[in-house]
């Protein structure tokens, strides 16, 4: 029976869960996005004595990999990596695009058939955002990556219905389409997370602690210090 601790800082709302033999147990979360640094250990401390657990009975971390926040995915996936190294416990990263899409599947209406895609899109500023479009499987057709969004563009990527999540679909709902276009301004949420965590450990997909890092998609930019 697999205990996960769940860590989720890669947009505005911060996530940390438990998650018991694929149910999810509890959960805390933030809305402050300038302080999910501060509250990623004490979440963790406090969910784990409400349950009556330690450290040491997690079977593994998973955290959110990205893309999303430059800040927020740091922070995450140092915590995690921190627990996993010190526990010797193994690391599950997770796709926020992915998480979105397994949200998008929840929500197509009955009649909607397939072929239809998911299209999940977080907000990266101006007309970019973040993308993937998954079929209704959540299979991988457009892999990961920023899209400067334009009408030619859209037109490029809408060739079914298609079903749009995630908080960078105000940018397309003035684009004009040939096909049906259902739009989902929501988030992922602790279930879909803790879903895809639990297909990877009974996979045995697991990140190496040396190598593994943010997936931002895009070069980090620094402004330097005047």
């Amino acid at each position: 029976m697999a205990i996960l601790l769940i860590i989720d800082t890669a947009l505005e709302e911060a996530i940390v869960a438990l998650s018991k033999d694929g149910k999810l147990i509890a959960e805390l979360t933030n809305t402050e996005t300038h302080s999910h640094a501060s509250f990623i250990q004490v979440a963790i401390a406090n969910l784990l004595e409400s349950q009556n657990m330690t450290l040491s009975e997690l079977d593994a971390i998973a955290v959110t990999l990205g893309p999303g926040s430059y800040t927020g995915l740091r922070v995450g996936l140092a915590s995690a990596k921190g627990i996993a190294y010190t526990l010797q416990k193994p690391l599950i990263g997770l796709s926020t695009l992915g998480a979105l899409a397994f949200a998008a599947i929840k929500l197509v209406p009955k009649d909607i058939e397939a072929p239809y895609q998911i299209f999940s899109m977080i907000d990266a500023r101006r007309m970019e955002v973040f993308g993937a479009i998954y079929d209704a499987a959540c299979n991988p057709i457009l892999p990961e990556q920023a899209i400067v969004l334009d009408e030619s563009k859209w037109q490029q990527l809408i060739q079914q219905p298609t079903i749009c999540i995630g908080n960078g679909i105000t940018k397309t709902k003035d684009f004009k389409v040939a096909q049906n276009v259902l739009y989902h301004d929501t988030l992922y949420t602790s279930k879909e997370l803790v879903e895809m965590a639990m297909i990877k450990w009974n996979a045995g997909q697991f990140e190496d602690l040396a190598y593994v890092g943010p997936n931002y998609l895009k070069e980090v930019y620094i402004v330097p210090s005047k």
